[in-house]
């Protein structure tokens, strides 16, 4: 067994590099901690990443402009520029879709939200469309090469009868033909097996041509790790990986477990993971100071292919949840999953359609009659203003049902909007307000955005770079009646008190 699993465990292949992207601040974040991560939080070990050696990082993506500015109060833009200031040698990489938001956005929003993005400091842009469209994929790539952007396309994995390694195979290829950056193999629901990885894997590399391929997958079955090793032996060179705590459970792979395997198997990863240590220990800091959830290996579990809820929405279902009080209802809520993804005919599980899909079975189990309330975005796919291939696809009796109730015949007269950039100034801009400003407003609401710019400043905390700091933080966790410290002619004397 070992055999098989390892094919070419004679070091034939000795020291071939391997590259890794940092999912982190990004991934990591939205999917151990539901987009919590504030600043204060990683300003102690930025500068940390710099020296690691990652082929990219990615920092955000557009949900969070939102969830940045209305929950944390903090300016997304200000720590894209941060961390960018920090991270000369490293690329910045943002996330993006076919839309910026879960509505439709105007093409000149589009690009404009793109150019300012790169004048931030962003220099990739990771595209997705959450149905592997070729058209739309075109069009995003054309627009990252406008904003001076490097580009990263995803195929998107998903498991149902027409996602075979052949339709795969043809995606590469349309994907090869627009020239972008990267392509990147993308499993956000974890639903990759090793066995499976073994066909993907050729089936698209043999029809890339030159351009660089990635592997990006999440831990939802324990299987993460296994796949990027997979993937690395059969030629993927740039592997995406996050630093823990903010890895496994429903995360990317750890940084330390995939290079440290690959280096066994006798690879050279292109990274300095004692570079990482110090920011891995800063981060388990924050999350026992912060009461955040820690990432860890799961088990295997087989009704994940049935539901495939990707590691980010698992993470909001139980934040959401907890705030209704109602957390013990996460069970029904994943059940339902299931059903109403077969009901709108197997979409991919990925941004926007996970959250459609998502919101809707919340509604069907609060309510305890499924479809008694749905919602605009349901409704817009049902009547195939998101695609005629997903509308057609649904369950001709769940369609019929969505779009015979009285909103369906209002968003039927739905035309898309054409904003200018002029107009969108005009209507979240205004005397003194500049272009980030605009689109922080047009993202999450002028109240918003002016709350979140009135809102007091948080501290930064500790910096890493102080070592008695983190030392007396250290043994305070410990059973010690005191710590003492010396050094010269003086010393410190700390006690604990009755």
């Amino acid at each position: 067994m070992w055999a098989k699993f390892h094919p070419g465990n004679d070091r034939a292949n000795t020291m071939k590099p391997v590259h890794f992207v940092d999912t982190t601040l990004r991934d990591g974040n939205i999917s151990l901690w539901a987009h919590g991560m504030r600043q204060h939080m990683i300003e102690p070990i930025i500068d940390r990443w710099d020296g690691v050696g990652y082929k990219a990082m990615e920092i955000v993506d557009a949900s969070f402009f939102k969830k940045g500015v209305r929950e944390l109060q903090e300016d997304p833009f200000a720590r894209i520029r941060r961390v960018a200031a920090a991270t000369p040698n490293t690329p910045l990489r943002v996330i993006t879709s076919r839309h910026l938001t879960f509505e439709y956005s105007a093409p000149e929003v589009d690009r404009f939200y793109l150019q300012r993005l790169a004048a931030n400091g962003v220099r990739q842009i990771r595209i997705s469309d959450p149905s592997n469209t070729a058209k739309n994929w075109e069009r995003l790539v054309d627009n990252a090469k406008w904003a001076g952007l490097d580009s990263v396309l995803n195929l998107i994995f998903s498991i149902s009868p027409i996602h075979t390694d052949a339709h795969y195979a043809q995606l590469a290829k349309a994907a090869a033909k627009l020239q972008p950056t990267h392509i990147c193999i993308k499993d956000p629901g974890g639903l990759l097996t090793p066995n499976r990885t073994r066909t993907l894997v050729p089936a698209v590399l043999a029809n890339t041509g030159d351009v660089p391929v990635e592997f990006h997958t999440h831990c939802n079955t324990g299987l993460g790790p296994l796949c990027a090793l997979e993937a690395i032996k059969l030629g993927v060179t740039i592997i995406n990986t996050g630093t823990p705590p903010l890895a496994n459970g429903s995360g990317n792979p750890s940084v330390f477990n995939v290079a440290e395997n690959a280096r066994e198997l006798g690879y050279d990863p292109q990274i300095d993971l004692d570079a990482v240590r110090p920011i891995s220990e800063h981060l388990y800091k924050v999350a026992r100071e912060e009461g955040m959830p820690v990432g860890a290996p799961l088990e295997y579990t087989e009704s994940h292919y049935a539901h495939q809820v990707p590691g980010g929405m698992i993470s909001n279902f139980r934040h959401q949840l907890k705030q209704a009080g109602m957390l013990d209802r996460l069970p029904e809520v994943i059940e339902e999953v299931k059903r109403v993804r077969k009901d709108l005919g197997y979409p991919i599980m990925v941004t926007p359609y996970s959250q459609f899909v998502g919101v809707q079975a919340v509604f069907n189990v609060m309510l305890g009659e499924r479809y008694k309330e749905v919602s605009d975005q349901v409704l817009e796919y049902a009547l195939g203003i998101w695609g005629d291939g997903e509308r057609d696809a649904m369950d001709p009796n769940v369609r019929d049902r969505i779009v015979s109730r009285p909103r369906a015949k209002v968003v039927a007269r739905w035309k898309a909007p054409d904003m200018s950039v002029a107009e969108l100034r005009r209507q979240f801009g205004g005397p003194g307000v500049d272009d980030d400003e605009v689109l922080l407003r047009y993202f999450a609401g002028i109240d918003e955005t002016k709350a979140m710019r009135a809102a007091p400043a948080r501290s930064t905390g500790l910096d890493a770079r102080q070592p008695l700091a983190q030392l007396i933080d250290a043994m305070s966790q410990r059973n010690f009646g005191y710590v003492r410290v010396e050094k010269g002619g003086y010393s410190v004397q700390l006690g604990r008190t009755a």
